[in-house]
């Protein structure tokens, strides 16, 4: 058989799951995907094979039946993986550098569904330094924050932010009100926290503002913490709306205006040239573009 008519091994998969278990959502959840995309699977192999393979209640045609024994067969061969000494099979390792509220608020709770569509990568994860694109070991895949500027690197976008004012509700209640934080008096009666990560600038000029960016004050150079120190009352922080949704929504931060502003920075995914023909490193590429999209 040509290399190009060998079906899909997803495709495969998704044609056993469901002829054993007679249903579309049990072969989702045992594959950890969605009932679509088994559907999808289903139909990109009959499409291939040029027949149907199930019937009513999914139970395999005449033409599944006589298929499945060899799928079961070809899938049962690929299973038996050559173990030279007693060895077992060493997993594919991928190290992640990322920077550290992006992995907390954005990566680390979706992470476990790469976790169980791939469960022989051995992920390894480090912090890396906002701006100044600094890690402690090499990586293969790099979560980098800033412009996009990147010589030397392969790279995509894959988060931007909306930036909003907000401070804690009993700073709020000692201070305010500051009637949208719009205009120049009400910022100076604040103590703006400072960061380098999203400065005051971008809302000044987003507002027409004639301020110079503050010299003194609290300043951090981390998205968690800057949030952590507005909600413990050190005085207004620039908040990104995406990361810092677990702070507004638990209440911990108040937002003193309706209205957001682009932040000019964002986050980006980056590689060496070469990097993707590593399977592992392609396979969380294009599951990262698709978990944020």
């Amino acid at each position: 058989m040509a290399a190009s008519r060998i079906p899909p091994i997803q495709c495969l998969l998704a044609f056993e799951a469901v002829a054993r278990l007679r249903s579309v959502s049990l072969a989702a959840e045992e594959l950890s995907v969605t009932p679509s995309a088994v559907s999808h699977r289903i139909r990109q192999l009959e499409t291939q094979l040029g027949f149907k393979l199930f019937g009513r209640d999914f139970a395999p045609t005449d033409d599944g039946q006589r298929y499945l024994p060899s799928v079961r067969q070809g899938l049962k061969a690929l299973q038996q993986i050559p173990r030279p000494d007693g060895a077992g099979l060493q997993p594919a390792r991928l190290r992640l550098a990322v920077t550290p509220t992006f992995s907390r608020q954005i990566l680390l709770p979706r992470l476990a569904l790469f976790r169980h569509a791939y469960p022989e990568v051995e992920l390894v994860m480090q912090v890396a330094i906002p701006l100044a694109n600094t890690k402690a070991e090499d990586a293969d895949l790099e979560i980098r924050y800033g412009t996009g500027d990147y010589p030397g690197l392969e790279y995509r976008r894959i988060l931007s932010d909306e930036l909003t004012p907000v401070c804690s509700p009993e700073y709020l209640h000692e201070f305010g009100p500051f009637d949208g934080f719009d205009s120049a008096e009400d910022i100076r009666r604040a103590r703006l926290i400072r960061s380098p990560l999203d400065p005051w600038s971008t809302w000044f000029e987003a507002h027409g503002i004639h301020l110079d960016e503050p010299r003194t004050g609290a300043q951090f150079n981390d998205v968690g913490l800057v949030l952590d120190a507005a909600a413990a009352g050190f005085g207004v922080a620039l908040m990104r709306m995406k990361l810092g949704l677990t702070w507004l929504d638990s209440g911990r931060l108040l937002r003193l205006s309706p209205r957001t502003v682009p932040s000019p920075f964002h986050h980006y995914l980056c590689w060496k040239p070469g990097a993707m023909e590593r399977w592992e490193c392609a396979a969380f590429a294009d599951w990262l573009f698709k978990a944020l999209g």
